[in-house]
């Protein structure tokens, strides 16, 4: 392909993805790919776009989170809406984070009071 286009293998290569996996967001109308007979033809516009469902998979949005963001591009309000309504979801994403944080902080205090006092109980056992 040229320089400004990508065949599916070298999409899959560049991002370290399946085939399938692109497969999968062209199914669920995230990527648009000209098609040449069988062949499928990535313009930058879906190269820039897979990168940006990548990274929110990895920050731990959903697909349909995902989707909302990308497609709100080229739809009203636009990109100024496109950007008030991804701050929402860092927000809302964060918070979540942060929670998790807390609970596991939590679970390792409750881990180690029990594994303090299993000891304890051992050494008294032992000691018998």
């Amino acid at each position: 392909m040229s320089a400004l286009t990508w065949s599916i293998a070298e999409l899959a290569a560049e991002y370290d993805v399946t085939l399938r996996t692109i497969r999968f967001y062209e199914d669920r109308g995230l990527l648009s790919p000209e098609r040449r007979g069988t062949v499928r033809i990535y313009h930058p516009r879906d190269h820039v776009r897979l990168g940006l469902i990548l990274r929110g998979k990895r920050l731990g949005f959903s697909l349909d989170e995902i989707s909302k963001i990308v497609t709100m591009y080229d739809e009203q309000p636009g990109e100024a809406g496109q950007l008030v309504y991804l701050l929402d979801q860092i927000t809302k994403r964060r918070d979540e984070l942060e929670q998790r944080r807390r609970d596991i902080d939590k679970t390792l205090e409750e881990l180690a009071d029990l594994e303090s006092r299993c000891q304890a109980d051992l050494k008294i056992l032992r000691a018998r």
